[in-house]
């Protein structure tokens, strides 16, 4: 209810996803463990995972209540004291869980659960010597900044942090000439408008042929015109408010914008209202200029913007995509066409860290689809994946030698 969220998509996330995360995690975490170097006759060799020298500081977003677990328990599990900050527009549903590990016997003072406000929390945590990394998800800009931040005072810490930061996206979906035009219209509405688009893998940029986009066009607005807009509380709602009256001003602005914008057609939708609630209606965009800036600034909320391009264009698009933005978190590609479909695997190898084929862009599961990006959308240490445990450890190698040397020249 906090973070307006609906039934469908609060139960994956703050049950589904969430106990995936413990028990993956766990199970990864073993996996560190065993990995082991080669011993011989004459002596025993091992690999000591040490936690880090100091404290990991979480920062979790509004609008999963798993990556806050994550966050917290990942380097938990690996042996790390933790300073948990979570965002102050979803604070409750954090606190509930970490409620249920104090319950189920977290030590006190693992993980500390301090709410309060962002950059003052955040001074303090990197005004401490024992800073030994950050578990980050948020925007790219709060990332960059405390990644500015460490820089600046890099020697007065104890050991060098560790930085780990899921961020922004401007995510693509690209369907080919051969894809089946209801099949990209129902995955660019699930990938765009499920939890009000509020995801970082969020559909929020589409490239749809010229041949395709008529039946595309029409389906998106029979189907929109049938989504519900309003109480999560109600089963048949499809998406809730916007999380908050800044979320909501910026998206009025950028939509009063689009309508004067000679550039911009509204496809469907484009309202927004504040009673009883900070609402934005689902909204389609069609840009002529694949440059616009509703191609490339991420939004964070229910507004997909569509180039529609040539269909003799397809080699030339495929560049488009990969140099319009400069994140790269998800993006998918509709394409029956197997030359085709492998052609646009190869040439957008860089332009995301989870590439879905003839899917959305978004519900990556735990243990199924390692998650996170590069460029201006992380560091791409794939949370819920062994990988990203690894950030938390600070291995030592230990050699015991059963036959010490007892003489000075070689040979002997």
């Amino acid at each position: 209810m906090g973070q307006s969220k609906t039934v469908e998509e609060a139960e994956p996330d703050s049950a589904c996803e969430l106990i995936d995360f413990l028990r993956f995690n766990t199970y990864n975490a073993q996996r560190v463990y065993a990995e082991q170097p080669m011993s011989v006759a004459s002596a025993v060799n091992r690999i000591d995972w040490r936690p880090l020298e100091g404290f990991v500081y979480a920062v979790s977003p509004f609008n999963f209540t798993a990556i806050g677990a994550n966050l917290t328990t990942a380097p938990a599990i690996m042996g790390n004291t933790v300073l948990w900050k979570p965002s102050e527009k979803s604070a409750l549903a954090n606190y509930i869980f970490f409620e249920a590990l104090e319950e189920a016997g977290l030590p006190p003072g693992v993980i500390n659960f301090v709410p309060g406000e962002a950059e003052l929390t955040t001074r303090v945590a990197l005004s401490s010597r024992d800073l030994a990394g950050i578990h980050f998800t948020g925007s790219s800009a709060v990332f960059q900044s405390l990644w500015k931040g460490v820089a600046s005072k890099v020697d007065s810490f104890r050991t060098l942090p560790r930085l780990v930061g899921e961020t922004g996206g401007k995510d693509f979906v690209l369907a080919h000439a051969s894809a089946n035009a209801s099949e990209v219209a129902i995955a660019l509405i699930r990938g765009a408008f499920g939890y009000q688009g509020q995801k970082c893998s969020a559909a929020s940029r589409a490239y749809v042929p010229k041949s395709l986009w008529g039946a595309v066009e029409q389906e998106l607005r029979d189907r929109l015109a049938q989504l519900k807009v309003g109480d999560v509380a109600d089963f048949s709602t499809f998406m809730g408010a916007v999380i908050a009256q800044a979320s909501h001003q910026k998206l009025s602005r950028v939509l009063s914008a689009a309508k004067e914008d000679g550039a911009v057609k509204v496809v469907s939708g484009g309202k927004t209202w504040s009673d009883p609630g900070y609402f934005v209606e689902p909204t389609v965009l069609q840009v002529s200029d694949p440059k616009h800036a509703l191609m490339t600034e991420e939004l964070f909320g229910p507004i997909l913007s569509v180039f529609v391009y040539e269909d003799n264009k397809w080699d030339e698009t495929l560049e488009l995509i990969d140099a319009t933005s400069p994140y790269a978190l998800t993006g998918s590609i509709f394409c029956t066409d197997r030359f085709a479909l492998h052609q646009a695997e190869a040439a957008l190898v860089n332009a995301a860290g989870n590439l879905y084929l003839n899917d959305k862009p978004t519900g990556a599961m735990i243990g199924q689809q390692p998650f996170g990006g590069g460029r201006a959308s992380g560091t791409n240490d794939k949370a819920g994946s062994y990988l990203n445990l690894l950030r938390w450890v600070s291995p030592r190698t230990v050699k015991e030698t059963y036959l010490p040397t007892r003489d000075w020249q070689f040979g002997a």
